[in-house]
């Protein structure tokens, strides 16, 4: 999928409502909107809470804080808390070559949980062509560069397979949604008079999985990758702790909604290295080098190659604990 098939406006959360509960008396006249309203305060309160806990809360820096300190990037960005590992696939007989997204759970920037609770298949073969027809292959031109090796995660570098010398790239997100399921009988809203009218019952939480050219100008300065929380592991223990307080002291975002916060049209501004024309709410999860030759269009010349070590990782407290020797022995 590569195009949002349900807009963010879908999901309230998206307009981070403000913190107001409703009040019940007796004999007071309720009706559907007092209901969702107080589902929506409880999300609310939820999502907040994760969105901060994965360093996910902020529309944008506050004013003055350097993009560069210490706890700063992780305002603009969620990430994986288990599983979604993503891995080729190689064609197999009648089978053919698949980008495969396992289950796991994820949390987006708003703090709202995306679970895939069984595996993602991408065609390749099917997205590249489609691609292709979609607009003669201007896409996939933008998208096809040299030394790829320039837009992969250190790891990649270091342990996985040598990259082509020109390769597509396109990056794997996903993203929240919600789908309305179950229908019940219900009064006609609006001006009809039915006796079968329903209404929906029931919202699931769900996701949506994008493969996402990208030919948004990746270079030398840019690699389009999420923005990397800052390493401290080489500060001294003083200067470590400083640092950790301060991004602390410093993470306390604008997402009230006050003006300023967002853009004219009231959308989220996009985190840093993030596609143009996604949903700013989306979770990366992977790089996928396309192998390809020099001709226009470009034509496909290899496996795909995976490169799941860009993406943000949330360690669970344990892992930390142990990580920093707090283990019992």
């Amino acid at each position: 999928m590569n195009s949002p098939l349900r807009p963010p406006s879908d999901d309230p959360l998206y307009a981070l409502p403000d913190a107001a509960r409703p009040h019940y008396a007796t004999g007071m006249l309720l009706d559907a909107g007092d209901f969702a309203d107080e589902q929506t305060y409880h999300r609310s309160r939820l999502a907040r809470t994760l969105a901060f806990v994965s360093g996910a809360g902020a529309r944008r820096l506050p004013e003055g804080l350097d993009a560069d300190a210490a706890g700063a990037a992780g305002l603009f960005a969620g990430g994986t808390l288990a599983g979604l590992r993503v891995r080729q696939v190689p064609a197999a007989g009648e089978a053919v070559e698949e980008v495969r997204i396992a289950p796991g759970l994820a949390v987006d920037r708003l703090g709202r949980l995306v679970e895939l609770p069984r595996s993602v298949c991408l065609r390749l073969t099917r997205w590249f062509d489609g691609e292709l027809a979609g607009d003669g292959g201007d896409g996939l031109r933008l998208a096809a560069l040299d030394n790829p090796q320039r837009f992969a995660s250190a790891r990649l570098i270091a342990d996985g397979p040598a990259l082509p010398a020109r390769a597509v790239i396109a990056d794997v997100f996903v993203r929240f949604v919600t789908c309305r399921q179950a229908l019940t009988p219900a009064f006609a809203s609006g001006p009809f008079d039915a006796l079968d009218a329903v209404q929906t019952s029931r919202l699931r939480d769900a996701f949506e999985v994008h493969l996402v050219l990208r030919g948004d100008g990746l270079d030398d300065d840019f690699n389009g990758l999420p923005q990397p929380d800052r390493d401290l592991s080489a500060l001294a223990p003083a200067a470590r702790r400083d640092a950790l307080q301060d991004a602390v002291l410093n993470g306390w975002p604008d997402i009230s909604g006050s003006a300023g916060s967002s853009d004219a049209a009231g959308e989220l501004p996009a985190p840093p290295g993030h596609p143009p024309g996604l949903d700013p709410t989306a979770v990366f999860l992977a790089r996928v080098f396309v192998p390809v030759a020099a001709g226009d269009p470009p034509a496909r010349s290899g496996d795909a190659i995976v490169d799941n070590g860009g993406r943000r990782v949330l360690p669970h407290l344990g892992m930390l604990a142990g990580a920093l020797g707090l283990v019992g022995g």
